[in-house]
């Protein structure tokens, strides 16, 4: 809990800090990461640092976590706390860590803020951020606890056994562990990390939805993030271009809070491009343990041949007595043309809805499901790549 004399000082200047936010963050990594290089080599990501996503997710965590001490001073934010927890367990971020961050994203304050920073502003965003460090370190340590972890030591090496081109743009790979340990548990929807070096010499890691797992092996799908507004993903790229069956990679142990429920409500899953990863873990999962829950799959794509894992979507739907299978294609060929509109959709009574794919998609969707009746609670959603939490409560 916020003191009481911080929380009026972070009242009164939430709005110029939350302002200058964008740009304390990009001198606080243009610092940390010229003075601790090595931070680079497996931990932050540099493509988010070139396109400027991770100063934003930064500054957006640390506003909202802010926010939601002054809205809700008895509660926690649990809901922002565990998105963040999982990915840094994903990656092995560790309790020292904080400490480095701290140094270098205070300094920025100072440098940004300039005679704005007095003694008691900076005092109380430093009690924010600690409170916000502090719990994600609980967090964290449980998180690690619950897998065997010992720290940051996340990584293990796994031999690709299967690669299959679904799309010109997706590959579907199957690993196993390349040790004789068995493999570690997961629940439907969690991801993994996924690094690898560099042709410079810089592990870079990424994240990458379990597809499904038979015995010790588990799936992973990569899209080639080609070139556009942003650079072309080099790890995606890597992939493609060079992994075969036979290589090896280290992964991470599986993290993620967005996770299928257990319970018999019904489920919608609705998915753009490859978001359908996550939607097909749970999809084998229900059709294996509850092929009579009521399921109703959503996805939008391009066109059918960039709709990776298209055929065993429908093979899956198709073991499932209550499943309904929609697809949109933008190209107007088959189903529904355009992008995902869910008028004349009925949606199951009490359901829960998983979304996941590009952030404007899920905002659009999330409206219209909220318009339809289902309560926010009820709607999850997954995303890769740093979170500038939707904007939504």
């Amino acid at each position: 809990m916020l003191s009481t004399e911080s929380a009026a000082v972070i009242r009164a200047t939430i709005p110029v800090v939350a302002g200058a936010l964008d740009e304390i963050s990009s001198r606080f990594y243009a610092s940390m990461l010229g003075d601790r290089p090595e931070l680079l080599d497996g931990l932050f990501n540099r493509g988010n640092q070139a396109t400027g996503e991770q100063r934003r997710a930064l500054a957006g965590s640390i506003a909202a976590f802010a926010t939601a001490l002054l809205e809700r001073p008895d509660e926690r934010p649990d809901a922002l706390l565990s998105r963040i927890a999982h990915k840094h367990v994903s990656v092995g971020v560790t309790d020292d860590q904080y400490v480095i961050v701290h140094k270098y994203l205070f300094a920025a304050i100072g440098e940004v803020l300039g005679d704005a920073a007095s003694s008691e502003t900076v005092a109380a965003w430093d009690e924010v951020y600690w409170l916000m460090a502090g719990a994600l370190t609980a967090l964290e340590a449980r998180l690690y606890a619950r897998r065997g972890l010992d720290g940051g030591d996340v990584w293990r090496v796994w031999r690709v056994v299967e690669r299959r081109e679904l799309t010109r743009d997706a590959v579907s790979l199957t690993l196993e562990p390349g040790d004789d340990g068995p493999a570690p548990g997961f629940r439907p929807g969690q991801y993994v990390s996924v690094r690898l070096r560099m042709p410079d010499g810089v592990r870079q890691a990424r994240q990458y939805t379990l597809t499904g797992a038979e015995g010790r092996r588990r799936g992973i799908t990569v899209k080639r993030a080609r070139a556009g507004r942003a650079p072309e993903g080099e790890v995606s790229a890597l992939v493609h271009e060079t992994v075969r069956v036979g290589d090896t990679l280290e992964v991470s142990a599986p993290a993620g809070d967005v996770a299928l429920s257990d319970d018999a409500r019904p489920v919608v899953l609705a998915s753009a491009g490859i978001g359908c990863t996550p939607m097909l873990a749970m999809l084998r999962h229900i059709a294996e343990h509850h092929p009579d829950r009521r399921v109703l799959v959503l996805h939008a794509d391009r066109s059918a041949d960039d709709h990776a894992h298209r055929e065993e979507t429908a093979a899956l739907a198709g073991r499932i007595a209550g499943a309904d299978l929609l697809t949109w294609y933008e190209s107007g060929e088959r189903d529904r043309s355009g992008r995902m509109d869910l008028s004349g959709v009925d949606l199951p009574e009490d359901c829960e809805v998983y979304l996941c794919g590009p952030l404007p998609f899920m905002r659009d969707v999330r409206a219209q499901v909220l318009a339809a009746g289902v309560p926010a609670r009820s709607v999850h959603y997954e995303v890769f790549g740093p979170d500038l939490w939707l904007g939504v409560d």
